[in-house]
Parts: C-alpha cells; structure tokens; sequence
C-alpha cells in the first residue's frame, strides 16, 4: 500500500512540477542551443555589413568631429555617434549607439558599416540563461530543485521491467555515464 501511495504521489508531482515548468524549460533549452553554438554564430545579434566609399578627408591630422559626422551623415546614422579612434595609422573607428560601428580606410575611403540586431526572443532567452539578477538566481534554483524532484519522481512511476529495475534504469545508468565518459576523455 506504501508503495501505491508513492507512486500516486510521484506521478501528481512529476506531472505538476513538468507544467509549472515547461516555459522555463523552453528557455534553457533554446539558449543552451544558441549559446552552445557560439563559434558557429552570434546567438545575442544578427550583424548585417554595409561597403562604402568616401571622399571625405579622414586622416588623422586634419580630423575634426564635424568629418566624422558628415560621414555619418552619408550612411544615415549622425543621431548614433559615440566616439571614434584610429586603431592604426590608416584606419578610423567610429562607435556608434547599440554596439555597431564604422571603420573606414582614410587613404582608400573605403569603409565598411557593421550593424547588430538583437535576435528576437533568443536574446532575451540568453539573458536569463546568464542569471541577470538575484531574483533570476534564486527562481533558477527552485527550477534547479524541481528538476531533482522531477527526477526522483520519475524512479517510482513506472514500474516492473519498463521502470527504474529495469529498461529506465539501463536509460538512468547510460546517461549518467555519458557525460562522465566525455570528462573522462576531455579533461
């Protein structure tokens, strides 16, 4: 009888605890995706690259704040202008609001315009996955102890050769040696 009532009980648990938690669960999961790729591509920001051409005099020893507007004037972003600087002798980089920038080559006046984008929803998914506040950290431990109460839940619903004794323990057993293989192999 003991039994039985565990079973309910952890069934009640496990179903309940599964739909409190299945918005935070997307979350992780579609940031975990974006941030585990973050050598393949920018999961915060798309960044769009536009080429042009200047004919205004950018060189260092004639350069005036007033050319530098101009310039953005051209590429319609004067109202976005933080600071600029030349990382070389032949190269000015302007700042621009929101992390995008100007670099233009002053001998050349050939430049390039790089804009980011924040990515719609996976941006803000990846704020949380950062932990962005006291408040976030402890909603993100009371997830981190649902996600073990939904794990021992599991070990009492099903039973016989499908659960915990039986195929579920193989599947229990297989992922907690996963992972301790692959730190085994790379560490």
């Amino acid at each position: 009888m003991a039994m039985k009532t565990v079973r309910k009980w952890s069934r009640i648990l496990h179903r309940d605890i599964g739909f409190f938690f299945i918005g935070t669960t997307l979350i992780y999961a579609i940031s975990g995706i974006a941030l585990n790729h973050m050598s393949d591509w920018n999961p915060n920001y798309s960044v769009e690259i536009n080429h042009f051409k200047t004919e205004l005099n950018l060189e260092k020893s004639t350069i005036t704040k007033e050319n530098v507007l101009q310039l953005l004037d051209k590429i319609n972003h004067r109202n976005n202008y933080k600071s600029h600087y030349y990382p070389d002798t032949n190269n000015i980089k302007i700042f621009l609001k929101g992390g995008s920038s100007v670099i233009v080559n002053t001998q050349s006046g050939n430049g390039s315009a790089e804009y980011l984008k924040k990515r719609a929803f996976i941006f803000e998914t990846n704020y949380l996955h950062y932990n962005p506040n006291r408040i976030w950290t402890w909603f993100s431990d009371i997830y981190a102890g649902a996600l073990i109460l939904f794990v021992v839940t599991s070990f009492f619903i099903t039973k016989g050769k499908k659960g915990i004794i039986g195929r579920g323990g193989i599947y229990m057993l297989l992922g907690i040696i996963i992972p301790i293989l692959f730190l085994m192999y790379y560490m």
